[in-house]
């Protein structure tokens, strides 16, 4: 249980760093991320919203102890991870390896929290 419990933290962790970094971009540097954006062929008005998505979801993985609201918050990272991964891929910049790297760290972190929970049960 104590690696278990140090390989979600690790990987959350990290997970947050990424998306802490990405949301601080998105809200503080938006003229770049716009630019990023329409190369990947996103709209850039929701540059905002996703960012904000980013800190709640975060919020809800770290912080809620709603079962449901950390499946939505696992799930919504999921689907940003993915499209960002296709995204990057289709247009070849290099991008798609960090979504690849963020997808394994989602993924780490959901089943070892999973672990966790149904060992204390």
């Amino acid at each position: 249980m104590k690696t278990t419990k140090i390989i979600y933290y690790l990987s959350t962790g990290l997970l947050s760093i990424i998306m802490l970094f990405s949301a601080g971009m998105y809200l503080f540097n938006n003229e770049m991320v716009s630019g990023f954006f329409i190369d990947l062929g996103y709209p850039t008005y929701i540059i905002y919203p996703l960012a904000i998505a980013k800190i709640l979801g975060l919020i809800a993985i770290w912080f809620i102890k709603s079962k449901s609201l950390k499946e939505w918050a696992y799930a919504g990272f999921f689907f940003d991870f993915v499209l960002a991964f296709a995204a990057h891929f289709m247009v070849k910049d290099g991008g798609h390896l960090s979504a690849l790297v963020a997808i394994v760290l989602l993924l780490v972190s959901y089943f070892t929290h999973k672990k966790i929970i149904n060992e204390q049960r």
